[in-house]
């Protein structure tokens, strides 16, 4: 049992803050949450804790406290003498505690903070506070405060995997002699060529001045895609990528969409197989999720057991298993003759939609499924000819996964200065993309390259419904809070 009398002799006996308080708290080491719960048991380290109240629980003869700082699932208990117990210490406000480390009594952590001090940082208003003790908010809810959020324990378990997953994914490419590429946020060209763009001016011009006013003298737009950039520069260096915000100004508020996002992306050189950036994609993805559960397996158990249980089970058996390769014909095929009614009528030379993509994952037995050759009319003027028929495709690949649909998209590119050409001319793009022409007749190589949605990937492995859910800000339609 703990007592005032037992808690602060042994403190003193300690600590010679009651000789020099100014003197000790200077010397006091200031360790994370994390860092604390990781001391050995039995420590005596005078330590400082800053951080949020997560939980206030005053008793007779001791005071409870349990202290989190955002680097760890778990928070820190502190046991202090009801002395220190003040009006201000309240759910959701900061402090900086001031003791000693020593072996706790509780089964789920090893070691606890003897308080001495506990200063409050900032005051908390708990009945104000859109967040309360001990209740588990709805994702929808949670949402509607993104300067608070990351105070929840789902969140921030969240931006700690995905903080995580970011570093994984610069480890692997770096790992594989793969270099960075800063690609411009402001960019002229509409690489999707799908028009969903937001164009960028200066917000001073004047509407009535005409084209000789712009700020860059062009139409100017924020990017859809780093991948003419990094087509550029893997005419020098053989493997390069991107990893950085993209925009689309698509009207859509459904649950996969955002109007910013973070995407990844990759340019290989000297390649003729679809087979070979089919690998990268696999591999980043397997090498990238194991990664993630070996760092982070306390924050994704816990998102798994309380937003999308079952899913651990899911994620694991996409690792284990080789991803499976059909054609775009014969997903067509599966489509046709399924029994399953579709919103969207499956035919040959229609783009797939997201619930032909979760069938055909379901009919893979939830395994992630490559579909190739993609009709020719359906993708971009830089995907390559297959020059086959009579049904016309090009060397393009989508990876479907699990419960999502379309996880990385990725083509050949068409290398072939006079069957760009040509297609430029059918599409008069030919005098907008003469510089992509020219990379074609100064030393061009057959090169391919593939694109991942970042927030996809982690509703991937996190089993995360919402996109909004899984981003620090979400921007979509209507909404650009901050």
């Amino acid at each position: 049992m703990y007592t005032p009398s037992k808690l602060i002799s042994g403190l003193l006996s300690r600590c010679p803050w009651h000789h020099c308080h100014r003197t000790c708290a200077g010397a006091a080491a200031r360790l994370s949450v994390q860092e604390a719960l990781a001391k050995v048991e039995g420590s005596t380290t005078n330590i400082k804790i800053q951080g949020w109240v997560r939980s206030v629980r005053a008793q007779k003869e001791v005071l409870f406290l349990h202290i989190n700082d955002g680097s760890s699932l778990e928070s820190l208990q502190i046991v202090a003498e009801p002395s220190l117990k003040n009006s201000d210490i309240t759910f959701g406000s900061s402090v900086e505690v001031r003791g000693v480390l020593v072996k706790s009594s509780h089964t789920r952590q090893k070691v606890e903070l003897q308080a001495e001090d506990i200063k409050v940082t900032g005051q908390c208003d708990s009945i104000g506070f859109p967040f309360k003790l001990k209740e588990r908010h709805p994702a929808a809810y949670v949402r509607q405060f993104p300067h608070l959020r990351c105070r929840t324990a789902t969140f921030s378990s969240l931006l700690r995997i995905r903080s995580e997953a970011t570093a994984a994914i610069h480890e692997f490419f770096k790992s594989n002699g793969y270099v960075h590429i800063h690609t411009p946020i402001i960019t002229s060209n509409d690489c999707e060529g799908a028009g969903e763009l937001f164009q960028v001016e200066a917000a001073n011009m004047d509407p009535e001045a005409g084209a000789d006013a712009r700020f860059f003298s062009v139409p100017a737009f924020l990017t859809v895609s780093g991948q003419l950039h990094l087509e550029v520069m893997s005419g020098g260096i053989t493997h390069v990528f991107t990893f950085g915000p993209t925009f689309r100004a698509e009207n859509s508020q459904t649950r996969r969409h955002l109007a910013e996002f973070y995407m990844v992306e990759a340019e290989i050189s000297f390649t003729k197989s679809l087979e070979d950036i089919m690998q990268v994609m696999e591999s980043l993805f397997k090498t990238t999720t194991t990664t993630l559960l070996a760092r982070c397996a306390e924050d994704i158990d816990f998102i798994h057991k309380y937003v999308s249980p079952g899913q651990k089970d899911m994620l694991q058996q996409m690792i284990k298993n080789k991803f499976l390769i059909m054609s775009y014909t014969e997903a067509i095929d599966v489509l046709q003759r399924t029994k399953d009614a579709f919103q969207f009528k499956p035919e040959w030379g229609c783009d797939l939609q997201t619930e032909h993509e979760k069938y055909l994952v379901k009919h893979c037995g939830d395994i992630p499924v490559f579909v190739i050759n993609y009709p020719f009319d359906i993708k971009p003027f830089y995907t390559r000819d297959n020059e086959d028929g009579p049904r016309h495709t090009v060397a393009a690949v989508d990876l479907l996964v699990p419960g999502l649909g379309e996880l990385f998209g990725g083509s050949l590119r068409e290398e072939r200065f006079q069957v760009l050409q040509s297609r430029l001319d059918r599409l008069g793009l030919k005098d907008a993309y003469q510089w992509y022409l020219e990379l074609r007749q100064f030393g061009s190589v057959p090169h391919g390259g593939f694109g991942m949605g970042f927030e996809r990937y982690l509703q991937c492995i996190l089993g995360v419904e919402n996109i909004k859910d899984v981003i620090p800000f979400p921007r979509y339609p209507h909404s650009c809070l901050l």
